[in-house]
Order: structure tokens, then C-alpha cells, then sequence
């Protein structure tokens, strides 16, 4: 068995993306954190982790990203897209027009907003730790809706009341498989930086990106983000199409090692089909 690691408890999003996998001989590991789920791998105790990057709606899983640039000598090692599908559920016998409160994850009620307003108008939403956390309490305080998902639904014995609620039909997340190493060159590959400056100045940006435009490289993604060393110093993480160990790619690298204080390879992986 391999121990997998991924943001619990059980029933939650991740845990869904890390079942659709299909892999074999997995032994899932629920843990409170994304900070848990890189400590167990980073430790031994689990031999992967599964944890979400992005959202479609919402952006980009800042916890995720500065595990991966600051915390931790890990790697993504592959990738994939689910769509997300949020239900509103409750104890057993509760109707919609009985709730009086809603639960979730902050993101998961952020992706719901518009449909919270017309259907539960004047309901208080509070936060809960985890959307699956959300739905224990419902089942156990009659009254309380919850956002979750059909898996916690399942496993709690909570009643669904409204399926398919996220505002957008067009909701999905990234999640990302963590682990050591790089992957091997499929031809098919994506590649996540973490690129930092010597200093703020004019044209920074422009040069990093003139590398990658002079190899005819596709970005897929570019953030900036606090150094969290002082206020005003920003780092980059991009994701580009391309391999480590694709021509192109390597040469930008190294001409880019020349020219900032440091270039981070955060994985170098199959892209998600």
C-alpha cells in the first residue's frame, strides 16, 4: 500500500479528486492542512500528496503555492482538472424552506453566492474549516445547510437538498500530486517556477518574459507574490508549456539563473488532458 496524503477530512473535494484517480493500492491519509499534507510527504510518512492549486472562480491556492516556493523541498509531480459540483445538504427531514443558517468552506460559499441570494435570501453564512466539517455539523444541528460534496454526503448520512448549486456551470479546480523529483519528458509536459528578483526595477518583468517569448515558449500562468521578507519585494511563479528538459526550456533557464537571484524548479510534469 502507498500512503497518499491529501486536504481532509474525509468527504472533501480532494479527497473526490484523489478517488477519480483510479490508482491502485492507495492507502488515503486525511489531513487538516495543506501545511500537513506537504509535512507528511516532506517527512517519509506518506509517500504522496494531493492538494488544490487553482480554482477557475476563485484563483489560485495561495497556501499550496507558498508550501511549494517557501516551506518545503518538494515537487509537483503531476496534475489534474476536476470539474466542482457543490450540493446543499442538511440533517435527514430538513426542507430548504426549514434552513436557517449555511456552513461551508469560504470558497465553497464564494462559488455559490449568487445562488445563496435568490433561494436562502437574509440566511447568515458562516465558515466552517472544510466543507466535509460543514456537513457533520448540519447532519448533527437540524436547521444548518452545508455546502459539500456528494461524497459527504454519503458518508455522513446527510440529506440533499439542492444539487449542481455553484454559480458558474464552468466551476473547476487543479489539483496537483506532490512528491520527489521531476518527471520524465513525455513530450506533453508542464513546467512550475518560482523566479525571484536581485531588486525591484524598471523592465523586470519584460525580461523575464522576453526569455521565454525569444524561445517560443507558452506561459500558461504568471502570479506575483510576496518575498514575506519585506513590504513591496515580489517573487513570480509561472507555469509554462514545456519540459526541463526540452531544449528551448533549459536555455531560458539557464539565461534566466544569469540574470535573478534565483530560479526554483517547482516540477517539471505530464500536463492534466
Amino acid at each position: 500500500m502507498s500512503c497518499w496524503a491529501f486536504l481532509g477530512p474525509a468527504g472533501t473535494h480532494t479527497e473526490e479528486a484523489l478517488l477519480s484517480l483510479g490508482i491502485a493500492g492507495v492507502e488515503p491519509l486525511a489531513k487538516a492542512t495543506i501545511g500537513e499534507v506537504f509535512a507528511s510527504v516532506a517527512s517519509g510518512a506518506c509517500d504522496h500528496g494531493v492538494v488544490p492549486i487553482e480554482n477557475s472562480i476563485e484563483g489560485s491556492v495561495n497556501e499550496t503555492l507558498d508550501a511549494l516556493a517557501f516551506e518545503h523541498d518538494l515537487h509537483i509531480t503531476g496534475e489534474f482538472v476536476r470539474d466542482i459540483h457543490h450540493s446543499l445538504m442538511a440533517a435527514p427531514g430538513v426542507e430548504l424552506s426549514a434552513v436557517t443558517l449555511v456552513a461551508s468552506k469560504p470558497e465553497a460559499t464564494a462559488q455559490c453566492r449568487a445562488w445563496i441570494a435568490e433561494h436562502l435570501p437574509g440566511r447568515p453564512v458562516v465558515a466552517a474549516n472544510s466543507t466535509a466539517e460543514a456537513v457533520r455539523r448540519a447532519v448533527a444541528e437540524p436547521g444548518v445547510a452545508a455546502i459539500g460534496t456528494a461524497l459527504a454526503a454519503k458518508l455522513y448520512r446527510a440529506h440533499v437538498l439542492e444539487s449542481a448549486i455553484e454559480d458558474h456551470p464552468g466551476n473547476q479546480t487543479r489539483f496537483v500530486k506532490i512528491g520527489r523529483g521531476l518527471g520524465q519528458r513525455t513530450g506533453h509536459d508542464k513546467t512550475s517556477l518560482a523566479l525571484f528578483l536581485h531588486e525591484d526595477k524598471p523592465g523586470a518583468l519584460l525580461m523575464i518574459l522576453s526569455e521565454f517569448a525569444y524561445g517560443q515558449i507558452n506561459l500558461t500562468k504568471i502570479q506575483s507574490r510576496p518575498t514575506k521578507k519585506q513590504l513591496g519585494e515580489y517573487m513570480f511563479f509561472i507555469d509554462l508549456e514545456g519540459h526541463v528538459d526540452d531544449a528551448e526550456v533549459a536555455l531560458a533557464l539557464d539565461c534566466l539563473r544569469l540574470k535573478l537571484r534565483d530560479v526554483v524548479v517547482l516540477g517539471s510534469y505530464p500536463r492534466a488532458q
